[in-house]
């Protein structure tokens, strides 16, 4: 993958930086303002409009080189920027300055319409809806370069990858954009059940979506599906009455077969499953890897410590005491990942499959992998015995936690053990078995020993510590749910995340000092407004933010306020909804929740393309051998990034919606039963309830609360009766009924038993505040929420 060319037709800034300050002048004049002196910190006003008008230029260094300021004026010019952060007018984005709400220049779009000239207008795939409607973008397609082959071509519905410029036309949408790459086409097909109608050759599309309507099918548009089958269809018309009419398009299988659940996501989200041929012949002519360029390892007891059900075993680790006596204390740790390059090599089918995925996605009753059981349950599985290729990071920690230093080496190792999380964890609790009794103090007392090193720099270092237990679905044999547990989270949990951390820190060390490129790990400070958000809830639960630049401790120290409270998970939610997302950028911006300045994915090639992509930096800028990245790869790492965050976005959200939908079959069977729940979301429309014992959450309309009527305070979470004064907020514990059960658009809908609580004092007194407000004009009446 290349970087595309220069768009010459939306990028028409003129290059001369002379040209540039006389049009900026003439501008300046043409509109009645004075002139901008170059050399001077500019207003406000121009310093927004630079900042919307060059994106790619937006960081304060190229600000300070555009505006030809120096010395002082640099400094004054970084004030006024960090103010207008402040004031909400920008946030920073990597290393750059944007518009709240504005786009990057690198943004996955789906295409939904066209403008009144036919022209293809497309929205951001991910987008904040707190940020209120997500911005329109135009698609620049040229007529000659479709016909010469030069560009992709987009349509309706369909996903792609596009660089975004902002729009030079002030009465249309907001920014342009040129298509660098198709990802998905077609997305406007639609996923339903095909049910038969008595007496017609036809029937209906029972929607899986939550907000799906149905669809009316008749006997011409059927194709080869039948009752019960899980079918993609496109929309036909619709007209002024009866119901949308849809054509079938491929029969997907039956609803009633096993793993349909999951099945549903995969193809709602658009997710690969299948892999090509190509792919398959390629996986299965490689052949084991060879010593050439390689350590011999062989006889290093490094061992594997993963769930008992896992297929595959990309890490493993081993501990010693560093003889040096320059490290008095201090140990050695020793990480070895599956040396996944050294088989799937850039541009291969297999590397281009691979991206296409971007990581492998887990669902309860299957996982659909990156790469095929080939490569990753086999070749590249450190299986126990075998002779397996690695890349290995050695590190050295002082007895404080401090690391003194690292290496890493292409080596060939072979597994001396694999264990479960609770067979290591059971040999150090004192009950070892036959197979951890001898390992017990060569092996795992070292490693727990270096454990107890590292938690000493995480203790220092301070990573944000929420508290959001995981629930595990575990199925019975026709793959509906048997029950819903969360799994203990054991200290040898906390020993291989930890060692894994350090080795992804490692990799971005190493590969910083060598100015290599490469794909990081990032997550980005919260926002402003998310910040003031969450300081203003806990202000009504009598907690307090610092302002000013927050660190990941700011939020710890509020969360051991709220332990062991009635608050305690109430905040624990605040407190992650106020976070950032963590995406993968070739920008390094750090990791603010871990708390760490250089951070990068190394540990799971297996599974996550943007390992891979730091593998092959390692072996390329150390010189170890095959497989390392390319001068493309290096080119293309905005683009990869991008799609690969969009890609994990999209694993996410088909985890879930899988989750939802098998404890809706679950507690279909279930109308009428009553359960303990809590209040997980708080929104006009009504409340969000999660049962606990099921991880699953369910909606109560406002409108069914009760006869007050109910007031939204968003600032407190609440819904406040405005009569009683009673009502219930976020983190409540209450009663419910489950009066509706939707399996599969995984919708579940409670009626309140509780009885709602007084709300305290400053509750009422917004609502006061608020009713003042809205009957201040004569003549109107206040909005009310829609019952």
């Amino acid at each position: 993958m290349t970087r595309p060319p220069r768009d010459t037709d939306t990028d028409t800034a003129p290059r001369n930086r002379r040209e540039r300050r006389a049009e900026r002048a003439a501008g300046a004049a043409k509109s009645g303002k004075q002139p901008i002196i170059h050399g001077a910190v500019p207003p406000r006003e121009v310093l927004l409009e630079f900042i919307a008008d060059n994106p790619d230029r937006a960081s304060k260094r190229e600000i300070a080189k555009a505006f030809g300021l120096k010395g002082d004026a640099r400094v004054e010019l970084k004030d006024l920027l960090r103010a207008m952060e402040d004031d909400g007018l920008l946030q920073k984005s990597r290393k750059s300055l944007a518009r709240p709400g504005s786009l990057p220049p690198v943004t996955v779009l789906d295409i939904t319409t066209r403008d009144k000239d036919g022209e293809l207008i497309g929205r951001p795939a991910e987008w904040d809806e707190e940020l209120g409607v997500a911005p329109a973008v135009a698609i620049r397609q040229s007529s000659a370069d479709r016909a010469k082959g030069k560009a992709p071509v987009g349509g309706l519905g369909d996903r792609v990858l596009a660089k975004i410029f902002p729009s030079k036309d002030r009465a249309g949408p907001a920014y342009t954009a040129r298509i660098i790459k198709v990802i998905d086409k077609h997305r406007n097909a639609l996923l339903g059940v095909y049910r038969e109608m008595p007496g017609t050759s036809g029937g209906r599309l029972m929607p899986i979506e939550r907000r799906g309507e149905e669809l009316q099918i008749d006997g011409a548009d059927l194709g080869d599906a039948k009752d019960g089958d899980l079918v993609e269809v496109e929309v036909l018309r619709s007209g002024r009455f009866g119901l949308t009419r849809a054509r079938v398009l491929s029969v997907i299988g039956s609803v009633a077969s096993e793993k349909a659940i999951s099945m549903i996501a995969i193809h709602a989200h658009g997710i690969p499953y299948i892999f090509p041929q190509s792919v398959i012949a390629e996986a299965e002519a490689a052949k084991p890897a060879t010593m050439p360029h390689r350590e011999d390892w062989r006889d290093l007891p490094l061992i594997t410590i993963d769930p008992a059900d896992a297929k595959d075993h990309d890490d493993a680790v081993y501990a010693e005491l560093d003889p040096s006596p320059d490290n008095p204390g201090g140990v050695i740790v020793t990480v070895a990942i599956a040396d996944v390059s050294w088989y799937v090599r850039p541009k291969s089918a297999l590397d281009r499959e691979a991206v296409k995925r971007g990581n492998s996605v887990y669902f309860p009753d299957r996982v659909v992998p990156m790469l095929p059981e080939r490569i990753s349950n086999d070749l590249c599985s450190l299986r126990e015995g075998v002779d397996r290729p690695a890349l290995a990071a050695r590190m050295i920690f002082s007895k404080e936690g401090r690391k003194a230093g690292h290496t890493f080496h292409r080596i060939m190792m072979k597994s001396a053990a694999k264990l479960s999380y609770q067979q290591a964890q059971a040999a150090i609790d004192g009950k070892p078995d036959d197979k951890t009794g001898p390992l017990l103090e060569p092996i795992l007392k070292p490693l727990w020993h270096a454990y107890e090193i590292l938690k000493r720099g995480r203790e220092r270092r301070q990573p944000l510590e929420l508290d959001m237990p995981e629930r595990k679905i575990i199925l019975k044999e026709d793959g509906t749910v048997d029950r819903v547990h969360v799994p203990e989270r054991l200290d040898a949990h906390k020993l291989i995340e930890e060692m894994m951390i350090q080795a992804n820190v490692a990799a971005a060390e190493t590969l910083e000092k060598k100015r290599q490129p490469l794909v990081y790990r990032v997550h980005d400070a919260p926002t402003l407004s998310k910040q003031e958000a969450l300081r203003e809830f806990l202000g009504t639960i009598g907690l307090s933010l610092a302002k000013g630049n927050l660190r990941s401790n700011s939020f710890n120290g509020i969360l051991a306020k709220a332990l062991d409270t009635p608050h305690q998970t109430m905040v624990n939610e605040m407190v992650l909804r106020s976070q950032s997302q963590a995406i993968y950028s070739p920008e390094n911006i750090g990791h603010f929740g871990l708390n760490l300045l250089k951070y990068a994915h190394f540990t799971s090639p297996i599974r996550r393309y943007a390992d891979l992509i730091v593998h092959r930096a390692l072996v390329g800028s150390l010189g170890l051998g095959e497989g390392g990245i390319t001068p493309e790869e290096e080119a293309a790492l905005d683009d990869i990034a991008a799609e690969i965050s969009t890609f994990e976005r999209r694993a996410m959200a088909a985890e879930r919606d899988t989750i939802n939908r098998l404890i809706a079959h679950h507690l279909a069977g279930r109308i009428g039963d009553e359960f303990a729940g809590q209040v997980s979301g708080v929104t006009k429309a009504g409340l969000f309830i999660a049962l606990p014992q099921f991880g699953a959450d369910g909606f109560i309309p406002v409108s069914t609360l009760g006869r007050d009527y109910y007031i939204y305070d968003e600032a407190h979470q609440a819904l406040s009766g405005e009569k009683t004064g009673t009502g219930y907020r976020l983190g409540d514990s209450v009663e419910v009924r489950l009066v509706e059960a939707i399996p599969l658009a995984g919708a579940l809908r409670f009626e309140m038993l509780s009885e709602g609580r007084p709300m305290p004092v400053a509750v009422r007194s917004f609502h006061k505040s608020t009713r003042r407000g809205a009957m201040k004009k004569p003549g109107t009446r206040p909005n009310r929420p829609r019952r």
